[in-house]
């Protein structure tokens, strides 16, 4: 699949910068998830730290989601930051990719309800409210330990003091992140998660503090947002992504543009480095009107990430026309490493082997070839 060259002057090969972090150009590798953790003990390895180091080029880095604590996990073989081993497994990382030349910051990840019972110990998920995401998958390995999707199971309600509970946990990995090297973390937000699930009108039917209105609905965000500033002891090296239009895993907003634009002012007031906007990139999905886009940038002072199926050249509009600031390739950084310097030149942008995604080992991950290996 080939390219147009892009123009070096171009915005997206530009400097950026964020807080204290030099960005050398605007391309980002966002959060996949890629179920390659060392077992048992949900551990960074060897092999995700080359997989890492080899896209290292990339302006930012975000790490794959990394689950917060035993309850936060939802998918099989998916690495956690909660214990000693997991710290020291993700300092192989982020030594990496340090070496390699690059900056990566950990996604920070609750999956709430999204979750099966045989992932968390028998124990049922927890979530906003006791509302299942009905015709949810999620990604589990059975009893022979072969991998397969599985409905997501029934929720319980969390208690108010359970929810504080999960802010300090959410206070610890930030902690725990930046003793493994991490340069910053990015909250996930989004795409039906624990901290969506409070957001979204749809997923939260509570009547206490944290429901019913719109400031009590993004009650928890604000409070995991200032647990993470405390955590990193750097506001700029806080990142959040939303996913204001997405509908993913059943959650669903009566008015995102109300609730998202409150969320990024909500943020901004507490000074976080950027949001990341994920874009709904299937098939007929709803598209983000540029007035949002633009309402999104007055209330929202700092880095604006934007994430769906961009191109140089879409990526590049969106940096000239200015709501947007940096740019997030997902699928093309997974089978192409030096993806930067082939959006640069045009070269061929190679494709990814959707049977190697999740779980696995070198094969799909490690093994796509830098333009100069196949060269040679």
């Amino acid at each position: 699949m080939p390219t147009s060259p892009i123009d070096t002057a171009a915005p997206l090969f530009q400097p950026h910068q964020l807080g204290s972090l030099t960005l050398p150009n605007r391309i980002v590798m966002p959060p996949m998830t890629r179920s390659r953790a060392s077992q048992p003990g949900d551990v960074a390895n060897d092999l995700m730290a080359a997989y890492y180091a080899q896209r290292a080029s990339a302006g930012l880095i975000v790490a794959e989601g990394t689950w917060i604590a035993p309850l936060g996990k939802g998918y099989a073989w998916t690495p956690g930051i909660h214990t000693p081993e997991q710290v020291a497994g993700w300092r192989k990382v982020t030594s990496a990719v340090h070496a390699a030349g690059g900056r990566i910051f950990a996604q920070l990840w609750h999956v709430g309800r999204l979750s099966h019972t045989s992932l968390l110990g028998g124990q049922s998920p927890v979530s906003s409210s006791a509302i299942q995401a009905t015709g949810v998958n999620v990604f589990a390995a059975g009893q022979d330990g072969t991998p397969g999707f599985v409905q997501a199971s029934a929720p319980r309600a969390l208690a108010v003091d359970e929810i504080q509970a999960i802010v300090d946990q959410f206070r610890q990995a930030a902690r725990h992140a930046m003793e493994a090297g991490f340069d910053g973390v990015e909250l996930h937000a989004a795409n039906g998660y624990l901290v969506n699930q409070f957001i979204d009108s749809g997923a939260n039917h509570r009547t206490d503090a944290y429901g019913g209105s719109l400031e009590n609905r993004l009650r928890f965000l604000g409070e995991v947002a200032q647990a993470l500033i405390e955590g990193t002891g750097d506001r700029t090296r806080v990142g959040i992504r939303l996913a204001p239009l997405t509908t993913l895993n059943g959650c669903v907003d009566a008015d995102p543009e109300t609730t998202y634009t409150a969320a990024a002012r909500l943020l901004g007031e507490l000074g976080v480095g950027y949001l990341h906007i994920a874009e709904a990139d299937w098939e007929d999905a709803p598209h983000m009107p540029l007035a949002f886009k633009q309402r999104l940038r007055e209330v929202f002072p700092g880095t604006l990430i934007y994430a769906g199926k961009y191109t140089a050249e879409r990526a590049d509009a969106a940096l000239r026309e200015g709501w947007a600031d940096l740019i997030a390739f997902g699928r093309p950084f997974v089978a192409n490493p030096d993806l930067p310097e082939r959006l640069r030149t045009g070269a061929p942008l190679a494709l990814h082997d959707r049977d190697t995604l999740f779980g696995g080992g070198a094969r799909g991950l490690t093994d796509y070839p830098a333009l100069d290996a196949k060269a040679a």
